[in-house]
């Protein structure tokens, strides 16, 4: 890496930086310290809240923007303020109250940008809330406040076809869905995207003349990893994410993918 490059690796969490622990591995984080001495900014692009982002922010003392709920906001956690947010519209609380009334089997949650609400708490709910390990507030959709930013639906593997082909045929409109994880769907503002994002993310001060390498695994990944100068994916990422990516990893997020993507940019390797 010349010192002359203005590289920005931003990554996925779930999944691409972090394996099943949710804690990072101590060879990704050496090499991220790295990339950063040799003049290389490193950022995260999350479905996650800033709730939930937060333990990652001040592990990987972030001192760039990071992207989160999945590319309807961008946040400054060194001023601890949005640089840019994108709320859904209001005809997303009718859609989420008619669609808890269809399907009572699916938890949903209310990701605003203060707060975390749980308006049917499910056992794959339950578990949502535990990866992201934030502490909820509880209540019927109507008892939901703040500014929506989006609606994540989970459930079993097994009943999301059915749950997608029953969103598709809604037909909602001023919405976007996007599948985040085999168990989540999600509701977001139209066009926005990590891709979305990415773009805005270029216009920030001092970032026009970066190169961006965008690492992911799933398909709420593809629309940034198509975005960015270069698309990387780990081993463990989906068909559709390899499909669209520049390099696939020879390892997986529990064998330090981030790791191996850094050593290959630091020996001088031609990414871009």
């Amino acid at each position: 890496m010349k010192h002359s490059e203005k590289i920005c690796i931003i990554t996925d969490l779930d999944g691409t930086l972090l394996p099943k622990s949710k804690k990072p591995l101590k060879q990704d984080l050496l090499a991220i310290r790295a990339f950063e001495q040799a003049g290389g900014i490193f950022t995260i692009a999350t479905g996650r809240t800033v709730q939930a982002s937060e333990i990652y922010m001040n592990l990987l003392d972030l001192k760039s923007p990071v992207i989160v709920f999945n590319g309807a906001c961008i946040y400054d956690n060194m001023k601890k303020n949005m640089l840019f947010m994108q709320g859904l519209p209001d005809s997303a609380k009718a859609m989420t109250e008619e669609t808890l009334t269809e399907n009572p089997h699916v938890g949903i949650e209310v990701l605003c940008a203060e707060n975390t609400w749980v308006v049917n708490n499910t056992d794959y709910e339950q578990e949502h809330i535990k990866i992201c390990g934030v502490r909820p507030k509880y209540g019927a959709v109507s008892e939901v406040t703040g500014d929506w930013i989006k609606v994540l639906f989970s459930m079993s593997p097994n009943d999301m076809p059915d749950f997608m082909n029953y969103i598709a045929n809604k037909n909602y409109q001023d919405v976007s869905f996007i599948r985040s994880e085999l168990k989540f769907y999600e509701m977001l503002p139209k066009g926005i995207s990590k891709g979305s994002a990415l773009t805005a993310y270029r216009n920030l001060p001092n970032m026009q003349d970066f190169k961006f390498i965008a690492v992911g695994d799933f398909d709420n990944d593809i629309a940034m990893l198509q975005s960015a100068d270069f698309a990387v994916c780990p081993a463990n990422a989906t068909d559709s994410v390899k499909a669209v990516s520049d390099i696939i990893l020879t390892r997986t997020c529990e064998q330090g993918a981030m790791e191996e993507l850094i050593t290959r940019i630091l020996s001088g390797e031609n990414f871009i």
